[in-house]
C-alpha cells in the first residue's frame, strides 16, 4: 500500500508528531511516520531503512539485514502511537513495555533501501494492556509478523 492507496485515513502523523506521543528516540525511534489510523482498532507505519543506521555497522558488515528484534520493535511503536492516539493527550509519552510476543516470523530479510509498511490491529484491550496483530511488508510483501503484548504505564 503507498500514501495515497490509504482508505479512510486520519491525516498522516509526521515524525514530529510521533515524538510528541511516545517517548522512543534515535537510535531506537523505529517509525518515520504514520499513514493510515482508525482509533482503537489498526495503524499503518512507515519505516525507511537506511544504510546510515547504526546496527548495520555489525549485522551484518557485508550484507546488512536489519535485526528481527528491531523489526518487532517498529510493529510496537507503530501501535504504540495507535494507542495514544485513541486514548488521547492524557496518554502521550507514556512508556509502552512488551508483556508477549508470539507468532514472530520472519519471512525474507529487510535491507538498507526497503521501506517497510508496518500493519498492526489491535486484537484486544484490557484496562492498560493491549493486544496486536503486526505484520510488516516490503514491496507488498510480507516480511515479518508477530502476536504481541503491551503495558501502557506512567513514566516514573
Amino acid at each position: 500500500m503507498t500514501e495515497t492507496q490509504a482508505v479512510g485515513s486520519v491525516e498522516s502523523v509526521d515524525i514530529l508528531r510521533i515524538m510528541e506521543m511516545i517517548p522512543h528516540r534515535y537510535p531506537m525511534l523505529l517509525i518515520d511516520r504514520v499513514i493510515e489510523m482508525k482509533a482503537g482498532e489498526s495503524a499503518i507505519g512507515i519505516k525507511n531503512v537506511t544504510m546510515n543506521e547504526p546496527q548495520f555497522t555489525g549485522h551484518f558488515p557485508t550484507q546488512p539485514v536489519m535485526p528481527g528484534v528491531m523489526i518487532v520493535e517498529s510493529m510496537a511503536q507503530t501501535a504504540a502511537v495507535l494507542v495514544v492516539h485513541t486514548l488521547g493527550p492524557e496518554a502521550e509519552g507514556k512508556l509502552v513495555y512488551f508483556m508477549t510476543i508470539d507468532e514472530a516470523r520472519f519471512r525474507r530479510p529487510v535491507t538498507p533501501g526497503d521501506r517497510m509498511y508496518i500493519h498492526v490491529t489491535a486484537i484486544k484491550q484490557r484496562g492498560s494492556i493491549w493486544k496486536f496483530k503486526g505484520e510488516v511488508k516490503v514491496d507488498d510483501k510480507l516480511a515479518a509478523e508477530a502476536i504481541f503484548s503491551a503495558m501502557i504505564l506512567d513514566k516514573k
